[in-house]
């Protein structure tokens, strides 16, 4: 049953066919009609086949949402809704499981929605492929060279707001899993010209509103640019502004693009420069100033302008002031020096500025290619999107160069489109063993051998007349084209066979038709020759060569004079011309996928179907041709297996389980059915039916057999539905019976049982009372008898008391005499021992005396000289070792703060002792340092660093000294919620801390991540890890805090730096005195120069233009002890704390 509910929604519920090759009957009426009425329901894309036929709705649609991208993914082509979602399924599988190249070719009008097509092409693949770090990073590297491309290459026309000035092909490369691994960008013809002159209602290139409108001043200052449009004449001034375009945004996109695609900051600061010169070139004016020789040259008007653009790409201004005013030929060994009139020295002008910004986009073009190319050397698959510039058609013969080669590349894709699709069709069938049938369908060759023919293709003409000698203009390069071309039937001027006898006086005398395939394009022969030979004076390239600059140096290779080449450069048409024919092989070489785009009208506007523009493009895209190749034959083919799934049960042999190959169950469903033999074919692994009401008419009995089927579906339901209910019933019943019947029982026994337990207390409480009343008795015996007892025995007991208190009288009388009298012989004893000591002691002293006089008779004569100095010396190193001996004894611990010091015991060893306090102290405190990591000792010094700056000057330093400096609060490197910033922060980071901003327009504070490393002092977004600001240790100043017990901290920035544009930051911390410590030693440490940190309740902080004065006041509090802040004017700014 499950596969039941597979739909094939091509057939079920579709509005209108969404399949063209199922529209019955085929005409041009109806396909019309087909896609209004689903675009009328919002249904954009309808197939051909497996060409996807996509409309521009002009406005958003809820159909590219995650949840699209996974409804699509790894589904049948035709299972789904059209949708462009199932064409890039179905080219990326491919490519992954069956290892087919694949390429998916996008054409249309300017206007119909192509760049937005190949960029959800690209979302989708990106979506549906790999995971992983590296996948994701090359995923996102392509995707974001799109905006790149997009800032550069793209312009708003009248026909189209972000219309692609250039052609794109990139092929995105696979490994064997399907998991990208790189890219590479092939572009074609930027329109260049553009940049000089705009047609009316159309802009210049984005990249240029996009840096005015989005930069910072200081970078405008940096680029010497000035942000009002009206400056440049380079400029239109009729369409500056698109509605629903945001050009700031848009620019910050822009350089978020190049930052993660890989441009360096010098390479992304480089490029603006080069766009800021293309810019001032346009300044630049000419006035005419005659020579004495009479010939005219041209002279700068105002030098200011061209100073700037020297300053801006490092040349000298001498060098390219002589470049604008003379020119210099050289033929074999000669130099010939001419001078410039003030036409040519605007051409030459002009000239420069498309050359510098054509080249800076191939420059980009090959960065980016450098960034997102593969860099492993496996074997790659390839899916290339190609996304080119549309049929073009002005009126008014407003069609120039760059239309003619534009048409001429959709002429080629138009071709490639035809043979591939028949060579598909035609494999098909081969590959299915059906009988193939020759399709008759214009073959738009004719024309592309009219344009690119090497002997008589106007490119080819076009080229031999800007090499003749000779006046060449573009006149003659008519005139050939009449005598050449005058008999083709698809060439027209007023000199031409075709419109001889035409009557057409809408044919200018300058201007020549072709007829392309799309229809009819006039061409204004005017200026074909000079856009053709796209000439740069060699002194113009030498001048960009000499710059200091080295991007621009090094887009202008040819102007180094060792490397002078005096061949001509190839032409404009046959560059393009060699690109095509490169672009054309390449796709050969893939499986092609089509997505031909329709623009619904030419005013941009949602809800707007105008037939008769549908009509023209679907004539010149050839998609009733298309219908009727892929329908000529066969028009629906399905392999059995879901063919047998979705019909069987129209046969009884094939409901509700065929056992047998699908085939056989196919052929025995069709031949059940009575379907004739002419209207099917068996192929080797599909059905194909010819007829589209073949098809219905199997819908229809489908829809009718559904309908029987849900009917007796529904009869075996309801016939289910009422035997479970009256089961039910039946269950309900007897469960409520058995409840009933036992709860009558279980009050009939409560009854009962109420009744046994009143007898049963009565009787209880009689026989309680008899034994109570015998236990009384019983009691009042016992207790009479105890009393008598009692009695008895305290008598007894104070007997016997008063007998051993007269036996302990009479032990104490005894013991108390035998104490005195032994009393007395004790002392008896001692006063006898006393008197013999004493006469021993008189002894002794006695003999000692009389020692000392004879020792002192007897060597009387030899010491009596020094011996007072010998005594002296004795008796003071006695005094010095007992003294060390007792000091050793009473040493104090080893804590350096224990105070504690043995007394002096003799006057004379002050000074010694207070000595070798200190030395003792020294002593320990180195022990107690080399007990120290290298950690602990930065701490340390940190911790003296902040003693010597704060110490009896801040209120708040008494409170930090107990508190550990840890540095890094936030955990960044371990919290996967600031992984971006982690990412953008390269350098080891110091200190991070969550800080309250000030905003200095109402006192209130905003959380901000403080980040301090080695060379940068960062703030950044706590929600979302963004950086806000980040500003250069060089460009710290001072750092401003009150003295009192608070946290708030003012870090001064270098006026004229660029960190300085917003002013001063004014920040709040919880560990200020461990910020301000390592700020100030990070700061000495990088720029050696020492930080000032300011002091006092009141100083200057710098906001933008304004200085405001912060007063610190004592005040109290609303929210306890925090302290808060308040503007109470322009200029100032009151802190009250606690």
């Amino acid at each position: 049953m499950a596969k039941m509910e597979v739909k094939t929604s091509l057939l079920d519920d579709m509005i209108g066919v969404g399949d063209m090759v199922l529209l019955e009957p085929l005409n041009e009426d109806s396909f019309i009609n087909n896609l209004k009425k689903r675009f009328d329901h919002n249904e954009v894309y309808t197939y051909i086949g497996s060409v996807v036929i996509s409309i521009n709705p002009y406005r958003s649609l809820p159909i590219y949402t995650p949840e699209k991208v996974e409804e699509y993914r790894n589904r049948n082509f035709y299972e789904l809704s059209p949708h462009i979602f199932a064409l890039s399924d179905e080219a990326y599988r491919s490519l992954r499981d069956q290892d087919k190249d694949q390429c998916i070719l996008i054409t249309g009008e300017s206007g119909a929605g192509k760049t937005e097509a190949s960029k959800l092409v690209m979302s989708y693949v990106a979506a549906v492929c790999g995971k992983g770090a590296e996948v994701n990073q090359v995923k996102e590297q392509l995707l974001q060279s799109n905006p790149v491309l997009e800032a550069f290459g793209n312009a708003k026309t009248v026909r189209n707001d972000n219309s692609s000035r250039f052609g794109k092909y990139m092929d995105i490369e696979f490994d064997f899993k399907g998991d990208p691994l790189g890219g590479v960008i092939s572009n074609y013809l930027l329109e260049k010209s553009r940049v000089v002159k705009q047609p009316r209602g159309e802009r210049n290139f984005h990249i240029f509103y996009q840096i005015l409108s989005g930069a910072s001043e200081e970078f405008l200052c940096k680029l010497k640019l000035e942000r009002d449009f009206s400056r440049y004449n380079y400029l239109g001034l009729d369409s500056a502004r698109v509605n629903g375009v945001d050009d700031a945004s848009n620019f910050r996109t822009v350089r978020n693009a190049m930052q993660i695609v890989g441009f360096m900051d010098h390479e992304t600061q480089s490029v603006f420069e080069v766009v800021a010169a293309v810019l001032k070139l346009g300044n630049i004016e000419f006035k005419p100033e005659s020579r004495a020789n009479g010939l005219d040259e041209s002279k700068i008007k105002d030098k200011n302008e061209l100073k700037e653009i020297c300053e801006l790409t490092g040349i000298d201004q001498s060098v390219l002031e002589r470049a604008f005013s003379f020119r210099t030929v050289e033929a074999k060994q000669e130099k010939v020096s001419t001078t410039l009139n003030v036409a040519q020295a605007y051409y030459a002008r002009d000239a420069l500025a498309k050359n510098l910004y054509s080249r800076l986009f191939s420059w980009l073009v090959t960065r980016i290619n450098e960034s997102i190319k593969a860099q492993t050397k496996v074997r790659k698959k390839v899916m290339g999107v190609l996304d080119i510039y549309g049929f073009e058609i002005f009126e008014n013969a407003d069609n120039s160069f760059e239309q003619f080669i534009i048409n001429y590349c959709n002429e080629k894709l138009q071709q490639i489109f035809i043979e591939l699709t028949l060579k598909e069709e035609q494999e098909e069938y081969i590959r299915e063993g059906i009988e193939w049938t020759h399709i008759e369908y214009f073959n738009n060759a004719i024309i592309c051998d009219l344009i690119e023919n090497n002997q008589t293709g106007i490119l080819a003409m076009l080229d031999e007349e800007c090499l003749r000698p000779g006046t060449v203009t573009d006149e003659t390069f008519l005139e050939k084209l009449n005598q050449v071309c005058a008999t083709h039937q698809h060439f027209e001027s007023r000199m031409s066979k075709c419109s001889r006898f035409l009557n057409d006086t809408s044919l200018p005398h300058s201007c020549f038709r072709i007829q392309h395939y799309a229809g009819k394009v006039m061409y204004q022969v005017e200026g074909f020759v000079d856009k053709n030979n796209d000439l740069l004076y060699r002194d113009l390239s030498q001048a960009m060569w000499k710059a200091n600059h080295s991007l621009i140096k090094a887009l202008f290779p040819e102007g180094n004079p060792a490397k002078i080449n005096l061949k001509r450069p190839p032409t404009a048409g046959s560059q393009f011309k060699a690109s095509v024919a490169t672009l054309m092989k390449n796709l050969q070489t893939k499986n092609p996928n089509y997505i031909r785009c329709i623009k619904p009208n030419d005013k941009k506007a949602a809800h707007i179907f105008n037939e008769a523009l549908v009509c023209h493009q679907i004539r010149y895209l050839g998609l009733l041709e298309n219908v009727r190749v892929r329908r000529a034959g066969y028009a629906f083919r399905q392999p059995y297996e879901p063919c047998l799934e979705r019909y069987k049960m129209l046969c009884k042999q094939t409901w509700p389980h065929w056992r047998g190959p699908a085939r056989a169950g196919v052929e025995v469903l069709f031949n059940e059915l009575g379907i004739p033999e002419e209207e099917f074919s068996f192929g080797r692994s599909k059905i194909f039916i010819r007829n589209p009401r073949t098809l219905f008419k199997l819908e229809d009995l489908r829809k009718q057999r559904l309908e029987d089927l849900a009917t007796l579906i529904e009869k075996i339901y309801r016939g289910w539905k009422c035997r479970t209910r009256f089961l039910l019933m039946k269950k309900c019943q007897v469960v409520i019976a058995s409840w009933y019947r036992r709860y009558s029982q279980q009050k009939k026994y409560q009854k009962i049982k109420s009744s046994a337990i009143t007898v049963q207390s009565y009787i209880r409480g009689w026989k309680a009372r008899k034994l109570l009343r015998e236990l009384k008795h019983l009691k009042r015996c016992n207790e009479a008898a105890t009393v008598i007892a009692a009695y008895w025995h305290g008598t007894q007991a104070r007997r016997e008391l008063r007998r051993l208190k007269d036996e302990a009288r009479n032990k104490h009388a005894i013991a108390v005499i035998w104490a005195f009298w032994l009393g007395y012989k004790a002392r008896r004893e001692l006063k006898r021992l006393k008197e013999e000591a004493r006469r021993k002691h008189a002894v002794a002293v006695i003999w000692a005396f009389w020692l000392g006089l004879k020792v002192r008779r007897e060597y009387r004569k030899f010491f009596r000289a020094n011996a007072g100095r010998k005594i002296y010396e004795f008796t003071l190193q006695r005094l010095m070792q007992k003294y060390f001996l007792e000091m050793k004894n009473k040493m104090p611990s080893l804590s350096p703060i224990d105070k504690n010091w043995p007394a002096r015991p003799y006057l004379f060893l002050d000074s010694t002792h207070k000595e070798l306090k200190r030395i003792f102290h020294l002593w320990r405190c180195k022990k107690y340092r080399d007990q120290f990591t290298d950690q602990q000792k930065l701490i340390y010094e940190e911790k003296l660093e902040a003693s010597e700056l704060f110490k009896d000057k801040k209120a708040l330093y008494p409170a930090s000294v107990g508190q550990p400096f840890q540095g890094a609060y936030l955990e960044i490197s371990e919290n996967p919620k600031y992984k971006k910033l982690k990412d953008a922060v390269d350098e080891k980071i110091i200190i991070a801390e969550v800080v309250n901003k000030i905003n200095r327009a109402n006192g209130k504070a905003a959380s901000r991540i403080f980040l301090l490393t080695k060379n940068n002092v960062l703030l950044a977004d706590q929600k979302s890890g963004t950086i806000k600001s980040e500003v250069p240790l060089g460009d710290v100043t001072k750092v401003s805090m009150s003295s009192q017990n608070d946290g708030f901290f003012a870090v001064h920035l270098k006026e004229g730096s660029e960190a300085a544009s917003k002013g001063d930051f004014l920040l709040s911390s919880d560990h200020l005195i461990e910020m301000a410590t390592k700020l100030y030693r990070t700061t000495l440490s990088q720029t050696k120069q020492k930080l000032n940190i300011e002091i006092s309740d009141e100083f200057l902080v710098q906001f933008k233009q304004d200085k405001v004065c912060v007063k610190f006041i004592q005040g109290s509090q609303k929210n306890g002890n925090i302290p808060t802040c308040k503007r109470k004017n322009n200029r100032l700014l009151e802190v009250a704390v606690p």
